[in-house]
């Protein structure tokens, strides 16, 4: 390779370095808390629901609340062999939904909005072996 194709590929080389060495400590406060427990003052500022997925941060409480939300299926249906249908939990409901719950209540975190929405939700009756997930299973 010559000197000056060298050349071209070391800034690139470089960045790519830093960005890497650096990633991991840029993740780390969310990766260890998580954004559904992020404080809803700074969600407000950062959340755009009009933006819908072209905004980062609308992007990770979406796919943050339909994981809590599946999870909470496992634990449903565990219980009570029922569940929550995700697929009327779009983006053009939770979105707007966290949102206007976190300019009301900067003190608060969207883990609350969505335990109450969990709660309030109309429930799926399913047909459901108890114990089918080892780890959900109730070990009385």
């Amino acid at each position: 390779m010559s000197s000056r194709n060298r050349n071209r590929y070391r800034l690139p080389s470089i960045a790519a370095c830093f960005f890497l060495s650096t990633a991991p400590v840029l993740a780390e406060p969310l990766a260890t808390t998580g954004i559904g427990v992020a404080s809803c003052e700074k969600l407000a500022k950062d959340m755009n629901p009009a933006e819908g997925f072209n905004n980062i941060a609308n992007t990770m409480v979406f796919f943050w609340v339909q994981g809590y939300m599946s999870a909470a299926n496992i634990a449903l249906l565990e219980g009570d062999s029922q569940y929550v249908d995700l697929s009327l939990m779009g983006e053009k409901k939770l979105l707007p939904l966290i949102h206007e719950f976190c300019k009301k209540n900067p003190g608060k975190k969207p883990i609350s909005v969505i335990d109450q929405l969990i709660e309030d939700a109309d429930k799926v009756e399913a047909k459901w072996k108890s114990g089918t997930i080892p780890w959900a299973a109730d070990d009385d």
